[in-house]
């Protein structure tokens, strides 16, 4: 039997019923139907995951890079209402990278991303505007063990989940 308390269960419990819900692979508009037909708790939730998992496994770069990019603006939410609010400057800050108004189109992003990298060709690594993004993230998830999972956790439990 899995071990019901382990961190990250409590929050998992509330996203993963509508993980195939919400489709963030067939645009904006699809997406934007499934999110906002679940609890905005729940939605908040699921975008921040999302935006954590994708930079914790690869940076920002791969998160805009990937259909993931089209929750941007949703995820910089989940973070300020799950109480992130760090995690969420972060996020900001490189979502204004982009102009305004945010390309949710994945290849308007790309376009946008692709002359953000030659602009920035150079950099430490090669990761292009996010090198520093990237490194505050990271350190802010990492600055205390599952962080990210005792946040969301939290933020669940108080949301009824």
């Amino acid at each position: 039997m899995a071990d019901t308390h382990s961190p990250g269960r409590r929050y998992w419990a509330l996203v993963e019923p509508v993980w195939r819900s919400i489709n963030i692979y067939d645009g904006p508009d699809v997406f934007l139907t499934g999110f906002r037909a679940v609890r905005p708790e729940v939605g908040h939730l699921f975008t921040a995951h999302w935006c954590q998992s994708e930079v914790r496994n690869g940076g920002f770069h791969q998160f805009f890079s990937n259909s993931t990019g089209v929750l941007a603006p949703e995820a910089l939410a989940g973070f300020r209402a799950i109480g992130s609010a760090q995690w969420a400057d972060i996020l900001a800050e490189a979502v204004a990278l982009f102009g305004d108004p945010y390309p949710r189109d994945r290849a308007d992003r790309l376009d946008r991303l692709d002359r953000l990298m030659a602009a920035n060709r150079g950099r430490r690594k090669n990761r292009g505007p996010f090198y520093a993004l990237d490194d505050r993230f990271y350190h802010r998830l990492h600055a205390e063990p599952d962080r990210w999972e005792q946040a969301a956790d939290a933020y669940a439990a108080s949301a009824g989940g």
